[in-house]
């Protein structure tokens, strides 16, 4: 069975790819800057880890397909920011071109076999004590196989 990890990897950096803004892995994403690392600027993603499904043979059986499901929160400033980014989101992680998809979604030793887009929430307000905050909730289940 193929391993999560890779796989999260894989679609962090097709998020980020696809819409050119940062995207954080359970948490806020960062960047680089002097003197050390600080929260990414609005707008960013964040990637988060559902609940998964298995399919096929027995998950001890390295040819068992994994169906995991992820979370990914587009964050902005206003709604036409956070559409605008889920958008990006949604083409790079279903979108298709010519019958394939759009982007590459690059796993090692696994293949995903099929990227469905399951809820769309749409976008959400809420207040901080910084501002006004807005996010879009959109969720996907990546199946993936070991590579062959």
């Amino acid at each position: 069975m193929t391993a999560r990890l890779p796989v999260t990897r894989a679609l962090a950096a097709l998020v980020e790819h696809a819409t050119g803004r940062p995207c954080g892995i359970g948490e806020l994403p960062r960047a680089k800057r002097k003197p050390g690392w600080e929260v990414a600027s609005i707008p960013y993603t964040i990637l988060d880890s559902l609940p998964a499904e298995f399919t096929g043979p027995p998950l001890w059986d390295w040819h068992a397909d994994a169906a995991w499901s992820y979370q990914i929160t587009s964050v902005g400033e206003r709604v036409d920011q956070v559409e605008w980014l889920a958008d990006r989101v949604r083409v790079g992680v279903v979108g298709r071109t010519d019958g394939c998809w759009s982007h590459d979604l690059r796993i090692p030793e696994g293949r995903a076999i099929d990227r469905e887009l399951t809820y769309e929430a749409g976008g959400e307000p809420s207040v901080s004590a910084s501002g006004a905050i807005l996010s879009y909730v959109q969720r996907f289940t990546i199946t993936v196989t070991p590579a062959a």
